[in-house]
């Protein structure tokens, strides 16, 4: 049997546990656990320099409970150790608005700004301006902020002024508190997406920003509360201390009212882009087999990536591993052996890498215990680590379709992406907790009338019979958010998928020569008579297109059957799209040109010669 066991104590401390859990000891939790806070100083936890007492009490509550807590400041760091005392009250310090990091238990400090310009220091003394320095930055009065500004212009310095309140900071053009936190994550190994930031004053956008959700304080300023996830009601930071403690409570990120990040999947009939939030819910992905489930679901997969996402993708078939192009993306099994639990933590402890575990050279009845031993240790996983941020599950009905199927899941973490062309046969308490559904190109009707279910009442203004029409005729590149999922308003809207940036064909060179099964080849009719040509690679298939008449392909035009055998043999779904293309392109005129405009199109995609040309 498989069987996972993690030792949690190389996660956090704590006594080892099996990760091999029942239903109800998976323990409920989020979209996104709450791992650390980033707390601004001066306005939003102190006053007039002196940390607030409830505030210092909520922060030992918190660093009790394992949440790492961070202070970013604009001050330079022997000032706030001089007005906040010994700093070992926090885990770590980010200082001089970003170029200063510092843990102080350790000691350790490192300067990620340039120190200050020896020019520009005569520069202002010589102006007598009353400036103070730091490792990196210069601060002084924001009325001299324009003598400032010139004198940068004169000296030709890469430098930038940063305002707070009634004072005004240079330092490097690159440097800000999210940079700065960015870095002192990566030291700590956690990610970002695990965390709250509040501040209260200009310097603070990007440190709000760079969280999974930034909380502005009602007493700072009104153009920070104008752009934050969340406005914290209160007079002063016994207010922020009240928000600590129920964020502490809850083990939770707090789910923003705005959506600062979306994933495009398309365009709708009308050029508009349709995008997904990225918030904490079970999204579906459904259709035929090879209508491009696993590409559609690929692109979501691509933009979490990019967004700083920690995803463990289970890919029976291979279809995901060219995502291993992206940053941070490591591909197991395969033609290797499948990863061991160790294997798996030591990956997926750090919060930007991601996890592709490909099941394609696995026999189907391993794949199965594979991962239904998998499954139960990565939601455990997440529970303490916070990682990973989502998990993607291709051919879900397979592993997720029994009684059994219930303790698998951590399904009150919506955090998951299922994908399959036989939805019907999920368990139902993971049908239940669906929220938004994809659909690609669907021609059964027991599908469909899963798919309508799921949506309950939510079915829009089409009737089954439309679904019907419209799913079984989606073309290659097409798909549908089906009612329930809420940015389609309650109805369903069609639409144009977005191009994806990583290549789905796995195998570029194998498309090209290696021949398919018999069973997949494309037999060419002409006039609608059988013909002895049959293509069981695009080498083939160009070959044939080279010797044969346009008028030849008519029957083939008429049905998309090219840039059908594309898409369902090889996956190669933009090809198909340029195929389809020319394929109706030819029904509009004579199509005189059809040939050679494939033989272009696949050329160009794939950039390949002839094998002889060297011998030429």
């Amino acid at each position: 049997m498989l069987y996972f066991a993690i030792d949690s104590s190389e996660m956090v401390s704590g006594s080892p546990f099996i990760v091999r859990l029942e239903e109800d000891t998976i323990a409920a939790g989020a979209w996104m656990r709450f791992l650390a806070v980033a707390l601004d100083y001066d306005g939003t936890i102190a006053k007039s320099d002196v940390l607030d007492a409830e505030v210092r009490q909520a922060i030992a509550s918190l660093r009790a409970q394992n949440i790492v807590i961070v202070i970013v400041t604009g001050r330079i760091l022997s000032e706030l150790e001089r007005v906040a005392g010994d700093l070992q009250f926090v885990d770590a310090v980010v200082a001089e608005n970003g170029a200063v990091i510092y843990v102080p238990e350790s000691g350790y400090s490192k300067l990620l700004g340039e120190p200050p310009s020896a020019l520009l220091l005569n520069a202002l003394r010589l102006e007598g301006v009353a400036f103070k320095s730091g490792q990196s930055i210069i601060e002084a009065d924001a009325k001299d902020a324009p003598l400032l500004l010139e004198k940068l212009r004169v000296l030709e310095l890469p430098l930038a002024l940063i305002f707070n309140r009634g004072r005004v900071m240079v330092l490097g053009q690159a440097i800000s508190k999210a940079t700065g936190l960015r870095e002192m994550f990566k030291i700590l190994r956690l990610s970002p997406h695990n965390a709250v930031a509040i501040g209260d004053a200009e310097n603070d956008h990007e440190l709000l920003r760079s969280c999974e959700i930034g909380t502005a304080v009602a007493w700072g300023s009104p153009v920070l509360m104008a752009t934050a996830d969340y406005v914290l009601p209160g007079k002063g930071p016994e207010a922020v201390a009240d928000y600590l403690l129920t964020l502490a409570s809850s083990h939770q990120i707090p789910t923003s009212l705005k959506t600062r990040r979306s994933l495009l999947l398309g365009y709708t009939d009308a050029g508009d882009p349709f995008t997904l939030a990225v918030r904490g819910r079970t999204v579906l992905v459904a259709g035929d087999t090879k209508s491009g489930k696993s590409w559609a679901a690929g692109l979501l997969c691509e933009q979490l990536i990019l967004f700083g996402y920690s995803l463990l993708i289970v890919d029976p078939e291979g279809d995901y591993t060219s995502l291993e192009a992206l940053p941070g993306v490591i591909v197991f099994g395969g033609e290797d052996p499948l990863p061991r639990p160790r294997d798996l933590l030591r990956a997926l402890r750090h919060g930007d890498v991601s996890v592709v575990i490909d099941l394609s050279h696995t026999p189907q009845h391993l794949r199965l215990e594979y991962v239904r031993n998998l499954l139960p240790s990565i939601a455990t996983l997440r529970h303490y680590t916070g990682l990973p941020h989502r998990i993607v599950v291709d051919e879900a009905h397979y592993f997720l379709h029994d009684e059994g199927s219930k303790g698998l899941l951590d399904l009150d973490a919506r955090s998951y992406i299922l994908v399959s062309y036989r939805a019907s046969k999920l368990h139902p308490s993971i049908l239940a907790n669906v929220e938004a559904v994809i659909v690609t190109r669907e021609s059964d009707p027991a599908e469909i009338a899963t798919l309508r279910n799921i949506c309950g009442a939510q079915t829009g203004r089409m009737s089954e019979a439309d679904w019907m029409h419209m799913f079984a005729g989606m073309a290659i590149g097409e798909a549908a958010a089906l009612p329930i999922t809420l940015e389609s308003e309650g109805e369903v809207t069609r639409i144009h998928l977005a191009p994806r940036l990583t290549p789905h064909v796995r195998h570029v060179a194998k498309y090209i020569d290696i021949p398919v099964s018999e069973g997949n080849q494309f037999v060419f009719w002409r006039y609608g008579q059988m013909s002895d040509e049959r293509a069981r690679s695009l080498r083939q298939l160009v070959s044939v297109l080279e010797t044969w008449p346009a008028s030849a392909l008519a029957d083939h035009l008429k049905r998309n059957d090219l840039s059908r055998w594309i898409a369902d043999v090889f996956g190669d779904y933009p090809l198909a799209k340029t195929i389809e293309k020319i394929e109706n392109a030819s029904r509009s005129g004579t199509p005189n040109d059809v040939s050679s405009d494939m033989i272009e199109a696949i050329r160009t995609r794939y950039d390949f010669v002839d094998p002889l040309s060297d011998l030429h």
